[in-house]
């Protein structure tokens, strides 16, 4: 409780928002009271080590065995790298990977980038869910790879919009570290 704790406390100071009157607009169009820029804790030095930790042990409480860990650019990136450091640093390594937003236009033109195979078994990770729009274009571009998706994992869902109920409508159990609840309770 200790560790998610912290990390509440510095989305709080880092990356959380609130206003009596809806101002933010969100990437679903909507405006909303609150807002979460995740980046300015998931890229902390503290907020990764503590990220890395509180996704991994949900990961291994779940029970999943999985070769690796990401999910669309960019708000996945920082999660699915720390989750990889911190379980090599526990001697159970998991691989990171990035979708793109866009299949790379030279090279090999891969949709995703690191060391995975088809066949595979991942999890799915996104820093916020609204409407599930970007956590659902990793699934389908991770599925047209080949990828078994075990489950989804988000830093912190929303908890409107129906993000979590469009992600489990493609067959995908999902699971939040954090809700709005832990922000807005107070």
């Amino acid at each position: 409780m200790e560790n998610r704790d912290s990390l509440i406390r510095i989305i709080r100071e880092r990356s959380y928002q609130y206003s009596a009157e809806p101002k933010f607009k969100l990437a679903s169009g909507g405006v909303s009271n609150f807002y979460f820029n995740m980046k300015k804790t998931t890229q902390s030095p503290e907020g990764m080590h503590l990220v890395g930790k509180l996704v991994f042990d949900k990961i291994k409480e779940l029970g999943l065995s999985v070769n690796a860990i990401g999910g669309l650019t960019m708000g996945a990136d920082p999660i699915a790298y720390a989750v990889a450091m911190y379980s090599f640093t526990v001697k159970s390594p998991i691989e990171a990977f990035v979708i793109r937003k866009e299949p790379k236009g030279h090279g090999m033109r891969l949709p995703i980038e690191g060391n995975i195979n088809p066949g595979d078994h991942v999890v799915i990770i996104d820093d916020v869910v609204t409407t599930g729009g970007s956590t659902i274009k990793a699934i389908n571009v991770a599925r047209e790879f080949g990828l078994i998706i075990d489950a989804v994992i988000v830093l912190l869902d929303r908890c409107e919009q129906n993000g979590r109920q469009n992600i489990e409508a493609l067959g995908c159990p999902f699971y939040s570290i954090l809700s709005i609840n832990d922000f807005i309770s107070e």
